[in-house]
Order: structure tokens, then C-alpha cells, then sequence
């Protein structure tokens, strides 16, 4: 081969090298669900971030799901990473106080602190600030509602709860939420209890294949045309006084 040659084909392999890679077309957005169309169902997780709460995060991504976590700040301060990462994919964060007390036997200051020093922990990690409030327990009074009201925040509670942290079993757990499962349904779950998180992703297929879409709380009061103010509680409790 002559010099020549030799030179041009060098020439070719480094231009060749240099060029850049050609873009990758970009994933299109999701459309956002619309929850008056489509059965929707919110899985709640409180009193994380567990230590199991990044093999679930795993599960979630993997079926795109969404979910919402109701965090204390005690555990946000001790697990900052898995709190980043669930505002990072698209997760909605709630407040569950710092150290979970019983609202209605606590002192308006001590409310106070245990939610701003949870709003300030969220917000060192993960850069948001709740918008919702679940209280201790789903325990509130008109105290409790007007302390919320005073951070801007309306109160989650749910429509029916897996009872994970009573039986610790999965196949109770599965079968438990399946049962009280419904369209805009907000289910109670905790991502501390590893056979929970063990059971999900048999648990979102199962749900998936009966035409659910999992998505935020947000999500789910839009579908029922819920606009809440600060201070308003949802699903509103038996006898409760507005």
C-alpha cells in the first residue's frame, strides 16, 4: 500500500473517530393522566424513607408507576439520598411530622416544629417542599387544621389501608389491598415493612392488568374534582366539624 494511501485512510479513521455520535431522539413526554377518564389509585407510603424504600423506588420505575410518600424528618435526615431520588422520578412528597406524634395530644408549638423541621429536612434534601400534610395516625382536630392552614397545606389521610404493619405478610398484604382497591382510591401503605415492598411488583402488575394507573394523591384529587384549601381534610372523616 503506498504512502499515500496509507496517509488518507489514517486521515479517514481519525475524521471518523472525531465526528460526533449522531443524537439520540429524546423519549417523548408523557402524556399526564387524567384521572376523570381513566381508573386511577394512589399507593401511600408513611414513615420513610425506609430502608427498603430503593429496592421499591427499583419496582416503581421498572412498571412506571408513580406513588406518594408521607415522610418524617427524623428518617429524611438519616436517608437523604433515597428523598432526592424519590422527587428525581417523579414521586410526590408529603409532611408526616419528624417524629410522628399524636397531633391531638400535642402542643400548637410542638405541631409547629414537628412540621417545619420536616419541611426543612425535605428541603435540604431534595431541593421541594411538601404540599400535603398527613397527620400522625390520620389523628386531627380543628387545632391541627389550623396549624395546617397556616403552612399553606391541606390533610391526606386514605380510603383504606393494606393493614401491612399488622400482618407483615405478603400475600395478606396483596390481597388486602386488591380488595379495597378502587378507582381514585388513596391506599395506606409503609415502605419500612419489607414484605410490602417484597410483594410490589407482583402487587402493581396485578393492578395494572385491572386497568389501574398508579399515580400521586395530586393526581387522584384532581380526578374527583377536589380543590383543597389549606386546613381541609381528605377523604373528610366521620363527624368531622370544618
Amino acid at each position: 500500500m503506498s504512502r499515500k494511501i496509507s496517509s488518507l485512510l489514517a486521515i479517514a479513521a481519525v475524521c471518523v473517530t472525531l465526528a460526533p455520535a449522531p443524537a439520540f431522539a429524546q423519549t417523548p413526554k408523557k402524556a399526564p393522566v387524567d384521572c376523570e377518564q381513566v381508573k386511577c389509585i394512589a399507593l401511600t407510603f408513611d414513615d420513610g424513607p425506609g430502608k427498603y424504600a430503593g429496592t421499591l423506588l427499583d419496582t416503581l420505575k421498572k412498571y412506571d408507576a408513580k406513588a406518594t410518600f408521607f415522610l418524617e424528618g427524623q428518617y429524611v435526615k438519616s436517608r437523604p439520598a433515597f428523598v432526592k431520588r424519590m422527587a428525581a422520578e417523579g414521586h410526590e412528597l408529603g409532611n408526616h411530622s419528624y417524629s410522628h406524634p399524636d397531633f391531638t395530644k400535642s402542643e400548637a408549638d410542638t405541631i409547629r416544629t414537628e412540621i417545619q423541621k420536616t419541611q426543612d429536612a425535605v428541603k435540604k434534601a431534595a431541593g421541594v417542599e411538601p404540599k400535603l400534610l398527613r397527620p400522625p395516625y390520620g389523628l386531627a382536630d380543628l387545632q391541627v387544621s389550623d396549624i395546617a392552614t397556616e403552612f399553606g397545606m391541606p390533610m391526606i389521610l386514605w380510603t383504606a389501608g393494606s393493614e401491612d404493619w399488622k400482618t407483615k405478610n405478603v400475600e395478606a398484604i396483596q390481597k388486602k389491598t386488591l380488595e379495597v382497591a378502587q378507582p381514585n382510591g388513596i391506599i395506606l401503605m409503609h415502605d419500612w415493612v419489607k414484605q410490602t415492598v417484597d410483594g410490589m411488583p407482583s402487587l402493581i402488575k396485578t393492578l395494572q392488568k385491572k386497568g389501574y394507573h398508579l399515580v400521586t394523591v395530586s393526581e387522584v384529587l384532581k380526578g374527583e374534582g377536589e380543590n383543597l384549601q389549606p386546613g381541609d381534610i381528605f377523604p373528610v372523616p366521620a363527624g368531622w366539624e370544618k
